[in-house]
Formats: C-alpha cells, structure tokens, sequence
C-alpha cells in the first residue's frame, strides 16, 4: 500500500469516527435526561434535610415532549425546594413546553433568576465561534415573551431572584436567597443586590429565630466578578447554570469552553468557589438543553440535580 492510500485510509477512518460521534452526540447523548445527586452540608446541627431540585438550562422548544415528560417525573423525588437558573426557553413558542413540564411542581416552594435566553430567542451561528470566548448576541435577536415565563413561574409560587432577595423557611431551617439577573448579557446589578440584601437582613435581625440562616447566591452565568461578590456577601452555597457542562467534552479532560470566564474544571458539578478569606460550595448544572441550532452533546449529559442541603460537619478544601 502505498503512503497515499494509507493517508486516504486514515483519512477516511477518521471521518466515519467524527461522523459517529457527531450521530451519537445528536441523537442519543442529548437525550440521554440523567439526574445528578449531590451532598452539601451546610444546615446547622439537628435540622431536617432538605431536598432541592436544581434545573437548568431547558432551551425549551413546544415539539420536545420527551424532554418535558422527563421533567415532569422528577415530581417523584418529592424535591422540597425548587432552584431554576434560568434559559427555560429555546423558541418562541417555547413557553408552551416549560409550563407543561413545570406545572406539576405547583405549590412547592421555587426561586428562579432568568437566562439571556429567557429574553432572546436562538439564532443560527458558527459552533466553532465559542471556542473565541463568551458568545456575544446579534444587534437584532428575535425577543421572547419574559413577562409571561415570569408570570407563569408567579403561578407555581416562586420567587423571582433577579437582582433581589428573598427569605423562607422550609423544613424548619431558615434561608436567605439572593441572585442577579443575567450577567452574560449585563443585567446583573450587584450594587442593587446589596441594598436588597441589607433590607432582608434587617427584617430577618427583627425577627426572632434560635436558629442559623442558611445563605443561598442563585445566578445563570456564573462569572468570577459574581461568585466574588455572592461569597462576599455570605453565600453558604451558589448555583448557577449557563455552561452547558462545555457541552461538548473530551473524556478524561472534559469541557473544552465554559461560555464565560468560569475555569473548565468547574464547567459542571459540586465544587468550592474561594475568595479572599471566604468560600462556598458551586454547583454548576450541565443543564438539560442545548440551542436547537446546536443540538449535540458529547461525554456530557443532560442534568437535573438533586442536592440534599445536610447537618453535617465540613471543611472547604
């Protein structure tokens, strides 16, 4: 054989590899719905479990009926607490898919902050541009219709976390949940936060409670200037969204891009975020969707999470 037909085979090869890959990711991983359980222990000794859905990430179109059956079920794991960080939707007509996937979660406690794709609709682009950092969105994207996701999210009993504040209680514990609106597209106001913050604060210092309040940041994108900002400000635990995980990962070295300045290794999964003297646990979710410009995942399947806010004694690491 010759060094040209050696090279034509070898070329060949490696096309029936790309294009099995590119089959795989296309029309089996990207459905291949998984849920991620996690351990965070950070409720004060002696308190009752909480069990917290954390969803992402939908990218919702109305003909997805897999997807929205599939986040109906999670019903089953009876969550106490619901945590949506946002890019619910992925088409106009998406909100018709969300609110049948979401109605069932109805009276459960919820808090949610929106994703750029809450308010701009999809748009064909070069896959290859995310590779030149954070994608950036046209002059003229197709809007949405964010007032009434948002309403809809009302209806469920949820509590909108976009630059605002919030306390409950669930389980007996005490929670503070703070969050921004979507930093990727600049709608985060972390000066607006803090005020937000000082109010709740004070109405909690008001109250009486023998028991410690438990902080959660809530954010769609998770760039470093935020999660800075959430751990200054005492979040116990952060969850975020947006990175689809790199969405397309190589095995044993993961995600290739995260969509904004978050380091890869922290592209998904239960991590600790450090700065200055401070930390908090991150989970990132790998999220359920993807652009239906871009529906492909590779070594990186769809997520919900399921954290178990615990008792137990920890460390940062």
């Amino acid at each position: 054989m010759t060094r040209q037909s050696v090279a034509s085979v070898a070329a060949a090869a490696l096309a029936t590899v790309g294009l099995g890959a590119l089959a795989w990711g296309a029309l089996v991983e990207r459905n291949r719905f998984t849920v991620r359980r996690e351990i965070v222990p950070i409720l004060e000794p002696g308190s009752a479990p909480i069990k917290v859905l954390h969803l992402s990430d939908l990218h919702m179109a109305p003909w997805q009926r897999n997807k929205q059956d599939w986040v109906r079920n999670l019903r089953d794991l009876e969550p106490d607490l619901i945590v949506n960080t946002g890019d619910n939707l992925g088409h106009p007509d998406g909100i018709e898919g969300v609110q049948r996937a979401l109605e069932v979660f109805q009276g459960i406690p919820g808090v949610f902050v929106n994703g750029s794709n809450d308010y701009y609709g999809p748009l064909a682009k070069n896959p290859f541009t995310y590779f030149t950092g954070p994608s950036r969105y046209s002059p003229r994207p197709s809007r949405l219709d964010t007032p009434r996701l948002e309403e809809f999210f009302d209806s469920l009993g949820w509590h909108s976390l976009n630059n605002a504040a919030v306390s409950m209680t669930v389980n007996g514990s005490p929670l503070e949940f703070f969050g921004v609106n979507d930093p990727h597209i600049g709608k985060d106001k972390l000066e607006v936060l803090a005020g937000a913050l000082d109010d709740l604060r004070q109405e909690e210092s008001d109250a009486t409670t023998d028991r410690d309040v438990v902080t959660v940041g809530v954010v769609h994108a998770p760039y470093k200037r935020v999660l800075n900002s959430f751990v200054t400000n005492g979040a116990d635990v952060i969850l975020a969204g947006h990175t689809h995980g790199g969405q397309v990962c190589v095995p044993r070295y993961g995600a290739l891009v995260t969509n904004c300045d978050l380091p890869r290794k922290q592209a998904s999964g239960l991590s600790v975020w450090h700065h200055a003297l401070s930390a908090a646990f991150l989970n990132v979710s790998a999220g359920l969707g993807t652009s239906i410009y871009a529906p492909v995942r590779f070594a990186c399947k769809p997520e919900a999470v399921l954290l178990t806010f615990t008792s137990d004694d920890f460390g940062y690491s």
